[in-house]
């Protein structure tokens, strides 16, 4: 078994409500809990998900955001109140040791009776600046490669916080999310790497967006996602 394991200190859910700008609805407000909980292909039982176009779904069942960057974020926007407890990214898991520089894409982690595979790293959008405040904070977690990342469900179960998250198999340990993110959003017509990224197993989204950056010779509008729809 490759040896890389990590304790998940706080599980968080939350329920969909109304949000900051008219006719939207989020569930990002997700608060730790105690005891065990079902873990199904949609996610953690009891969660939920506000836009179901963008959000949940079988390939971003679960979402893990390390804590490990919130000193970070504290340096970079103060001592902010959401940064003082886990949660404030809209994490479903919050853990420490284990990053974007660590983690590759179709690694699989077996916690309790459950299996998760990293399917995706998150793309941020516009919910964290209302969130947080900050009119820019999608655009900056996006530049930091301080996402997190999605799961997806392979084998369902229970699980409870302070159980061990250990990595069981790595397909493509060439492949982290760090340079997943660096061919997205900093590189992001070296013709090259998306060729190679080809290769990998992309969600459906993900792989129309490379075909398309190597079909066109351009990026795409990241605006609508990560500003929001007053910039429409």
């Amino acid at each position: 078994m490759i040896q890389c394991s990590v304790v998940v200190d706080s599980l968080l859910r939350g329920r969909a409500r109304p949000y900051t700008r008219p006719g939207s609805v989020s569930a990002i407000a997700k608060m730790p809990f105690e005891g065990p909980v079902r873990v199904d292909t949609l996610g953690l039982q009891g969660d939920e998900q506000g836009d179901l176009r963008y959000h949940g779904g079988e390939d971003k069942a679960v979402h893990h955001y390390p804590r490990d960057h919130y000193p970070w974020w504290r340096e970079q926007i103060g001592e902010h109140p959401l940064l003082r407890e886990p949660g404030a990214f809209g994490e479903n898991f919050s853990s420490h040791g284990l990053d974007e520089t660590l983690v590759c894409l179709g690694d699989r982690y077996r916690i309790g009776a459950v299996v998760l595979e990293v399917s995706q790293g998150r793309q941020p959008c516009w919910k964290l600046n209302d969130r947080f405040g900050v009119a820019d904070m999608a655009r900056r977690v996006q530049a930091s490669g301080r996402t997190g990342w999605y799961y997806r469900v392979v084998q369902t179960g229970e699980i409870a916080a302070g159980e061990t998250l250990a990595l069981v198999e790595r397909p493509w340990p060439q492949w982290t999310l760090q340079r997943i993110a660096t061919m997205l959003y900093t590189r992001t017509l070296d013709l090259d790497e998306l060729r190679a990224a080809l290769a990998l197993p992309l969600v459906p989204s993900w792989r129309k967006l490379v075909q398309a950056r190597l079909a066109r010779g351009a990026v795409e509008d990241w605006r609508p996602r990560i500003d929001g729809p007053a910039a429409d």
